[in-house]
């Protein structure tokens, strides 16, 4: 008897823990997304139904699954930040949230995660904001399928689209994003996976790194932003299979490598960008089955670059395709494709029986005297570039690629 006793006591406590779904909407109980979270005990699960909300300042502070149907609206109505969560183990899911408040002081965001573990943020619409998705102080979290728009128009008033803050063990994919500051902001933040994010037409970057070491992005879409994409004072990042494409401007770049040691950089296409890789003191970088094309400048390298290895890559069409600023040179070329190539392969062995020197005189002086470039398709620059190709005097005479690529290079 008492065993009974003990097992209905034990099924009654069990039934009185189990996980409750909580509606919120215009005619129930609870009305408002704040009183479905007030109400609501850990676990549970709150669905909020069609409609427009006008809440700010709402707190998530205990783990729950947050569900929108048919995508509620959240207004904030330009009052400052929207939702913030507090607690581990929280969803939010469906959701649509605009009008969020600007601020000089105060970064508001559409929604912020703060101090947590284990969080799902996916399939919410943003617009209207200040920054979309804030994630600070955080770890092992996702954040797939949003939409962010925003309508950016200068740096020093707008924020940016998914920034990361001192976290850790975060995926970020399938996000699309445009319109802000930094579509993709990482500082501090390690461990990350960027993967098959869209980042366009961006006032400043597509994605900004700095001081985040051992990340990885991979098949994302970078196109039109002011200044392309930035990774800085970081270590062991790896990229790969991405897109940077018309990354157009006097001080733009597909790509800007500053301070960046024993990265990976494979498979990617830099085209139409004003600089496909602008790198600057970075160090043991392999770049391998990369393809630059039609850029101003396939890669600009300036000072404090050492042991970096570029390996069968393709250099098509690009106005110059290495620029130096210095007669030293401690990198690597072998085996890539070079459309501007004129050598021949007597042996017929897919190889030139010439070594190919990527870098012109007159990159050199354009480097030196920007006007110059008025001067790139007349017959004394082909005169020139040719007289350095004979005996270098400015740029180094041992950057070479000694079996460049007959053919273009297929993986």
């Amino acid at each position: 008897m008492k065993h009974i006793i003990f097992l209905i006591a034990a099924i009654f406590m069990a039934n009185s823990t189990i996980a409750q779904t909580i509606e919120v909407c215009k005619t129930c109980p609870n009305s408002t997304l704040k009183k479905g979270i007030a109400n609501a005990k850990s676990f549970d699960t709150i669905v909020v139904k069609n409609g427009t909300y006008k809440e700010h300042n709402v707190i998530v502070d205990k783990p729950l699954t947050i569900i929108g149907k048919n995508y509620p609206v959240i207004d904030g109505e330009l009052k400052g930040e929207i939702i913030t969560i507090i607690s581990d183990s929280v969803t939010v899911d469906g959701l649509f949230i605009k009008n969020v408040g600007n601020s000089y002081t105060e970064d508001y965001a559409a929604i912020r995660v703060k101090n947590s573990k284990h969080f799902l943020i996916q399939n919410l619409v943003l617009e209207k904001l200040f920054f979309g998705i804030y994630i600070e102080k955080s770890r092992y979290g996702k954040i797939f399928h949003n939409k962010i728009v925003g309508e950016a128009v200068e740096e020093y008033n707008s924020g940016n689209g998914i920034q990361l803050w001192y976290s850790k063990n975060v995926e970020i994919e399938h996000n699309f994003v445009q319109h802000v500051r930094d579509g993709i902001y990482l500082e501090f933040s390690d461990f990350c996976t960027i993967k098959n994010n869209e980042s366009t037409l961006n006032v400043r970057y597509g994605l900004h790194f700095m001081f985040s070491n051992d990340d990885t992005y991979q098949d994302n879409t970078f196109e039109n932003n002011g200044a392309g994409v930035a990774v800085m004072f970081s270590k062991r990042i790896k990229m790969f299979n991405n897109t940077f494409k018309e990354n157009w401007g006097t001080a733009s770049y597909g790509l800007l490598l500053k301070e960046i040691n024993d990265a990976e950089i494979e498979g990617n296409t830099f085209e139409d960008n004003t600089i496909g890789i602008n790198v600057e003191g970075s160090n043991r970088i392999s770049y391998k089955h990369n393809t630059f094309k039609e850029n101003g400048w396939a890669v600009k390298v300036k000072g404090a670059c050492y042991t970096n290895i570029f390996t069968e890559n393709n250099f098509l069409y690009n106005s110059f395709d290495i620029a130096y600023n210095s007669k030293v040179n401690d990198n690597a070329f072998d085996r890539n494709y070079w459309s501007n190539y004129t050598g021949y392969d007597l042996d017929k062995n897919g190889i030139g029986d010439v070594p190919y020197r990527p870098v012109k005189l007159f990159s050199y002086i354009v480097n030196r005297t920007p006007e110059t470039i008025i001067l790139l398709r007349s017959m004394f620059i082909d005169i020139i570039d040719f007289s350095e190709k004979v005996s270098p005097v400015f740029t180094p005479d041992d950057l070479l690629d000694n079996n460049p690529q007959i053919k273009k290079l297929t993986w």
